[in-house]
């Protein structure tokens, strides 16, 4: 192939190859099939091979990791990155409505309301529509720069149609089915199970080996970008979905504090059938202009606040207790529950991490426990109904041998 076909082919397979991520991650609507899409995909890599000097700093292939790190380097954040002040009854949110009210002199405040991710939080930075820096939020103040991590992630656009400085924040986060993939590989490599899906991001996230991190596919969701010429928050979010970045279409333009509160409530009882995990709702006063009036304190914004939803509980019957010998030799007992409904799939176990946890709790086998979700994704035992024992309950004894090869520990 002729060097100017060439060229025109690349600009091509990276334009259209974009538009099938941003359909597949974004939309979550696919327009091709899989083999269709490594067709094309494999074609560009290998026209990048063949002729490296078209190669584009935002071609999908440069989302497959990089040469290994030697550590990160920690940045100031511009801008500091504060936490959310957290609320659990609709009796806090009507209390913030107040504060916002007085703070901001202002009777009259809409809000935006989306869904609060259960993640990590980064900052991502554009120099003439090309990104140039990413960081974790770190201590707020600083954090780690894991630029190259970040230009794995499918979803985080590489160059945006902006030419100014752009700095927008959001969420790295890991689907439950991409969550489940990774645990089972790692349960079959007897390596130590993610907790859930926001502890394996944050462990991606701080390896050093951005090859590694592209097969994690973490997601991203962008909420907030620092531009110029916008009067609201809600503004602010379309028009960075203009630019190619991930906006969730889940947030609602609320007129008064009850319209809020309503909108919690519905997603509380349908945040299961999200394929991502969220614990709750964010709530932004929508006027850039009262955001500003309304100020923070050292460690909080006065213009934002997150309700949490209650943790996901159900009550079962431990029916057993099996054990579970890793690659390493490690045993993890593992609790076989009766069957339960809870957080929209059926449990029927529950890691019981260690023996030393058994006793902390004083499990037996027979006891009736409560399990939790909350933001897990492997149900938890957080207490045993002791009040409920009938005397059929016995102890469950520590191995004294490996169950596998059935050496003493």
């Amino acid at each position: 192939m002729e060097k100017i076909e060439a060229k025109k082919r690349i600009e091509y397979l990276i334009k259209i190859l974009s538009r099938y991520n941003y359909n597949y991650y974004v939309e979550n609507s696919p327009v091709v099939t899989d083999y269709e899409y490594d067709t094309l995909y494999h074609e560009l890599a290998e026209l990048e091979k063949e002729f490296p000097e078209y190669r584009r700093d935002d071609s999908p292939t440069l989302k497959v990791g990089g040469e290994p790190l030697t550590g990160f380097v920690s940045v100031t954040h511009k801008v500091p990155m504060l936490s959310i002040d957290n609320t659990y009854s609709e009796a806090e949110l009507l209390e913030f409505d107040r504060r916002a009210k007085k703070t901001t002199e202002s009777q009259d405040i809409e809000y935006v309301v989306e869904l609060k991710y259960d993640g990590v939080a980064v900052s991502l930075i554009y120099e003439d529509g090309m990104f140039i820096q990413g960081a974790s939020r770190g201590d707020g103040w600083s954090g780690d720069n894991i630029t190259e991590n970040l230009r794995t992630i499918l979803t985080l656009p590489l160059v945006i149609p902006y030419k100014e400085s752009l700095e927008v924040r959001g969420e790295i986060y890991m689907r439950r089915d991409t969550f489940r993939r990774i645990n089972d590989e790692r349960k079959r490599n007897g390596e130590t199970l993610f907790a859930n899906p926001r502890n394996a991001t944050a462990g991606s996230l701080k390896l050093l080996t951005p090859e590694i991190v592209a097969k994690r596919n973490l997601q991203l969701f962008v909420y907030q970008g620092f531009l110029k010429g916008f009067d609201t928050h809600w503004a602010v979010l379309d028009f960075l979905k203009t630019l190619g970045f991930p906006i969730n279409p889940h947030r609602k333009l609320a007129a008064t504090i009850k319209e809020v509160i309503a909108y919690c409530n519905e997603w509380m009882e349908k945040r299961s059938s999200l394929p991502y995990n969220t614990d709750g709702m964010v709530i932004k006063v929508n006027s850039l202009l009262l955001q500003k009036k309304a100020g923070a304190t050292s460690k909080s914004h006065r213009w934002a606040v997150a309700y949490k939803f209650p943790a996901q509980q159900a009550e079962t019957v431990i029916n057993d207790v099996i054990v579970q010998v890793g690659r390493t030799g490690v045993l993890t007992p593992v609790a076989i529950l009766s069957s339960v409904s809870l957080g929209g799939s059926t449990v029927s176990r529950a890691t019981l991490h260690n023996f030393e946890e058994i006793k902390r709790l004083d499990i037996k086998i027979n006891d009736r426990v409560f399990i939790e979700k909350g933001g897990e994704i492997i149900p938890q035992i957080i207490k045993v109904i002791t009040e409920k024992r009938g005397g059929t309950e016995r102890d469950i004894p520590v191995p004294e041998k490996c169950p596998v090869c059935h050496r003493r520990q």
